[in-house]
């Protein structure tokens, strides 16, 4: 196999970073974020720790790629495919990392077969932290066997066809999570009002009469940090599971609720603790204040 020799990245945040990182010496890499346009922006600080190219604009950072990796904020997903437009070169690979819903990766390969690339959709199963370069992902589009061709060799060894029509990996992460953000979200609601109450041990016991795992504790309070640290990226995610859920023609008035309880969440993360009822002890604490 052959590796790519000239990668592109569009969207220089922790994920873009990640792979920086992990690519350096492997590869040529250019970059480009529009945060760049900030010299103070979390970006453009991150660009002194990394050997990389940094583009002029974004289709000066992708004249001679071959390969061009976009990770973007899920609403800025189709106007990074239309940036790269003018510098795109003929038969490159496009790859989508971004969280957003099949009809919005769909717009996205039009406007990049448009432009004279090959689209390949990509969703990631995983948080990109334990794995890194690593992390599964189920690729989307006719052109995924000729993206794994060229990145196996560089370290992308959890990335996998999945299917030919572009939008079916965006709705397998969404659906799923409509499922993992929500439990975070239910949790959260729950055995805060629990807490105050004084039941939140029962509460927890009682779960296992219905869904048995080993530590209800321990999975309630990784589940409810997540949503404290991440949970405006989680928010933004699940605004895409509800117009995932809504271009199946079904109401989404859960994954909207959903959203709006991630967003909550993120204004507590100086309430984190490796200990659940310290946790919810600190969030009740904020929220008498």
């Amino acid at each position: 196999m052959t590796a790519f020799a000239r990668i592109a990245l569009i969207g220089f945040g922790e994920v873009g970073q990640t792979l920086a990182e992990d690519l350096t010496g492997k590869t040529a890499l250019s970059v480009w974020d529009v945060a760049f346009a900030d010299p103070d922006s979390a970006p453009s600080r991150a660009l002194a720790r990394h050997q990389v190219r940094v583009g002029r604009d974004a289709p000066d950072a992708v004249r001679d790629a071959e390969l061009v990796i976009c990770a973007v904020t899920a609403d800025q997903d189709l106007a990074a495919a239309q940036s790269v437009g003018p510098g795109l070169p003929k038969g490159a690979l496009f790859l989508d990392l971004n969280s957003c819903s099949p009809g919005q990766k769909v717009a996205s390969a039009q406007v990049v077969e448009a432009a004279g690339g090959r689209y390949v959709e990509a969703a990631v199963m995983s948080p990109i932290g334990p794995r890194r370069i690593a992390a599964p992902m189920l690729l989307g589009g006719v052109h995924a066997a000729d993206f794994v061709t060229g990145a196996l060799p560089l370290g992308f060894t959890g990335a996998a066809p999945y299917s030919d029509r572009i939008g079916q990996a965006a709705a397998t992460k969404l659906c799923r999570s409509v499922m993992i953000k929500g439990v975070e979200a239910l949790l959260t609601e729950s055995l805060l009002a629990a807490r105050h109450y004084g039941v939140e041990q029962v509460v927890l016991d009682s779960l296992s009469d219905l869904l048995p795992l080993p530590d209800w504790n321990r999975t309630a309070q990784y589940m409810i940090s997540r949503s404290l640290e991440h949970g405006a990226r989680r928010a933004e995610e699940m605004r895409e599971a509800a117009r995932t859920v809504e271009e199946a023609g079904v109401p989404a008035p859960m994954s909207r609720a959903i959203a709006e309880r991630q967003d909550w969440a993120a204004d507590y993360r100086g309430a984190l603790h490796d200990d659940l009822t310290a946790m919810l002890d600190a969030i009740n604490k904020d929220l008498r204040r």
